[in-house]
């Protein structure tokens, strides 16, 4: 059973925009939280990643320097993508990407679905760290985006 996490957030810029952004690779590594050293090693390594492609992160998250391997397994300008891990610390991870636009607010929300591997001890992991931790990431990720967004315009 897959731990699930939902957070959005509102950005007065067009869909298109938040979409481009958010799906590029380069602006990725650069909203993230600077101590994971977050990088793209292989696949798409700079600008937009579209359906179908992959890219392989390195990042050190709880002192551990690790990779992940992603593919855009669905792909639909501008309102939504997901991101399904093939490869990395997860039994497995789904992040689903949906934009809506509101008059002059995007409105990005993320899912993301993921379960730990090691069983009972994983689905601790998960709901005692895991969640949170992973909420935060993407809280973060997506107020430094807000701000680069509303910088290009």
């Amino acid at each position: 059973m897959a731990t699930t996490v939902v957070t959005k957030i509102e950005i007065e810029a067009p869909i298109a925009l938040c979409f481009a952004m958010a799906s590029d690779i380069g602006v990725h590594t650069r909203t993230v939280w600077k101590h994971t050293r977050e990088k793209a090693v292989a696949g798409v390594t700079s600008g937009p990643i579209k359906g179908g492609e992959t890219v392989t992160f390195e990042a050190t998250h709880f002192g551990v320097r690790q990779r992940l391997t992603s593919l855009i397994s669905e792909y639909d300008p501008p309102y939504m993508f997901v991101d399904e891990t093939l490869k990395g610390a997860f039994k497995s991870l789904r992040h689903i990407h949906h934009f809506e636009q509101i008059g002059k607010i995007t409105v990005m929300t993320d899912t993301l679905h993921f379960e730990a591997p090691f069983g009972l001890l994983g689905r601790i992991a998960e709901m005692l760290v895991l969640k949170r931790y992973m909420r935060r990431f993407i809280e973060h990720r997506n107020e430094q985006l807000k701000k680069l967004i509303l910088e290009a315009l």
